[in-house]
């Protein structure tokens, strides 16, 4: 296995009874990639995520996470991992000064009380230190996650929709400090549902229903992807808009139909077909014009394509 290469699995599979999540998943992950997971709810991200660490022991398949067997050796792997989970999960009634110690203390850290100190610092917790974690807001109870979890300095972190009910200032200095830890070279498995939190992973993957539909980087998914996209706008006019959107829907040539405010992007995989089906509607008041397609519009179409093949 190259060096860069931090983890590589092939054919993972798990099942809960009779019901299998993950089906046969393919991955190759390099070390300082910030690796994101798309997909429905109760698609088998998570899941996923967690047999790529060596957290959960996989029915079928093989592979390595940071050099040691996803199977054999998954206790070897867990030291290494920082977790990071939705719902904050510290200890509400402690201070932030006594979270970030005590976690530090249960990892059996050398010098428990600085490790807290530098951990405070590179967060920027200093004005927060003696406050109730409970008492935080959304962001900061976000960063005070981030920091606990990679207070044992991990080579690989897991964050299982970390942003989810945060706002979009905090949102967006969490991916900074994100960002900053993959450029010192560690790696992080996150799922996200927000486009713009996407866009801003290395490389991506859909996950669907257990199977892994799509992966590659926002490029690569959207030009293989092959849509082609066409834009409409109708000023101060819903009603002409909805009435428009439900016209287009069931034509043929016409595989997505969605509204953004006052405007319609409508995509097909068949730019000849698209523009046969947009004829008839290409006149006043209606002005149509070609635009890239969006990581979002990709999104829609891998989970309608989803939705599709369900039996």
């Amino acid at each position: 296995m190259a060096s860069d290469i931090i983890i590589d699995v092939k054919g993972l599979t798990k099942s809960f009874g009779p019901k299998t999540v993950v089906d046969g998943l393919d991955m190759q992950i390099r070390r300082g990639e910030i690796y994101g997971f798309l997909g429905p709810n109760g698609s088998g991200k998570t899941t996923s995520i967690r047999m790529l660490c060596g957290l959960l022991k996989p029915n079928a398949g093989s592979g390595t996470c940071l050099g040691f067997d996803v199977i054999t050796e998954s206790a070897k792997i867990k030291p290494h991992v920082g977790y990071m989970t939705q719902k904050f999960s510290l200890y509400e009634d402690l201070t932030v000064h006594e979270n970030i110690e005590f976690t530090a203390r249960i990892f059996g850290l050398d010098n428990p009380r600085q490790k807290t100190r530098e951990c405070i610092e590179r967060m920027g917790l200093g004005p927060f230190e003696k406050q109730l974690a409970g008492s935080l807001s959304g962001g900061w109870k976000q960063r005070l996650s981030l920091g606990v979890s990679t207070l044992h300095s991990p080579q690989l972190l897991l964050l299982d929709e970390p942003t989810a009910g945060v706002d979009p200032g905090a949102r967006r200095d969490f991916w900074d400090q994100v960002h900053s830890l993959a450029a010192q070279g560690i790696t992080a498995l996150i799922s996200t549902h927000y486009m713009d939190e996407a866009e801003r992973c290395h490389r991506l993957a859909y996950i669907a229903y257990g199977n892994l539909l799509a992966q590659g980087t926002v490029e690569e998914m959207i030009e293989d992807a092959a849509l082609t996209t066409r834009a409409v706008s109708i000023k101060g006019d819903g009603d002409g808009l909805h009435a428009l959107a439900e016209a287009l829907k069931p034509l043929p040539g016409v595989d997505q139909v969605v509204a953004f405010g006052n405007t319609l992007h409508v995509s097909g995989r068949d730019a000849g077909a698209l523009d046969a089906a947009l004829k008839p509607y290409d006149k006043p008041p209606y002005v149509w014009h070609s635009i890239e397609t969006s990581l979002e519009e990709v999104f829609i179409d891998l989970m309608q394509q989803s939705k599709g093949g369900l039996k």
